[in-house]
């Protein structure tokens, strides 16, 4: 059950994006679920992958490059799905960044009413 909320709460979060942010374009709240679910799993497969194989670049630029590799993969999702669009790479830089700010929030807010 918590999955489930975890996982509407980042389709909303991805709406909110695309709302703050003007290169980035959801259809539909069916369209922000399945990026939503998209982003998860390329964020569970891929990116522990890029961010071993960019180890030197990281280290070298204090851990920040991996933002860098963060909003590749928010440009990359975009790319791939017709109803989540991103215009370019900064638009997916600060919407990637913008879209973990507001997840993180929502699902603490969910953990604390779990907590209550």
């Amino acid at each position: 059950m918590r999955l489930l909320l975890l996982w509407l709460l980042h389709a909303a979060a991805l709406l909110a994006v695309a709302y703050l942010l003007p290169g980035i374009h959801v259809d539909s709240f069916a369209s922000a679920l399945i990026a939503a679910l998209l982003l998860g799993l390329v964020n569970a497969v891929l990116r522990p992958l890029l961010v071993l194989l960019t180890l030197p670049v990281t280290l070298l630029t204090l851990g920040f490059f991996i933002l860098v590799i963060n909003g590749l993969l928010f440009w990359f999702v975009g790319s791939i799905l017709s109803g989540f669009r991103v215009d370019s790479f900064w638009v997916a830089f600060f919407g990637a960044i913008a879209y973990s700010v507001i997840a993180w929030i929502l699902s603490s807010l969910l953990a604390s009413a779990g907590n209550k």
